[in-house]
């Protein structure tokens, strides 16, 4: 009986550990979306620099280009985040993984 008892606790530790290792690959599939937002802000920003580059004249035009370089630093930080957002989600997914492992010297 006591081998029966062990064999369904190894397959249950093996069912674990695949149901982490796919949480964990989730975790790292999001983190990847969440850099692929950073990416877009990139975009974003360099279109920003773009217009910040045209000949303003204006009054009017001159605040908008003081306009556009308050949203760019705005844009920047929130790309920041951004990244600071995914790193965290990488290090999580290894947390993830690393939950399969049985706990050294315990049942």
């Amino acid at each position: 009986m006591s081998a029966s008892v062990t064999a369904t606790s190894a397959s249950v530790t093996a069912a674990d550990a695949a149901a982490c290792s796919s949480r964990s690959f989730e975790v790292q599939l999001l983190a990847g979306r969440v850099e692929a937002c950073a990416e877009q802000v990139d975009a974003v920003q360099a279109k920003l620099a773009q217009l910040q580059l045209m000949d303003w004249q204006s009054p009017a035009g001159l605040a908008y280009r003081s306009s556009l370089r308050v949203q760019a630093i705005a844009l920047c930080r929130a790309r920041e985040g951004v990244l600071a957002a995914s790193l965290a989600l990488r290090r999580h997914s290894v947390h993830v993984a690393e939950s399969a492992l049985p706990a050294a010297g315990g049942y």
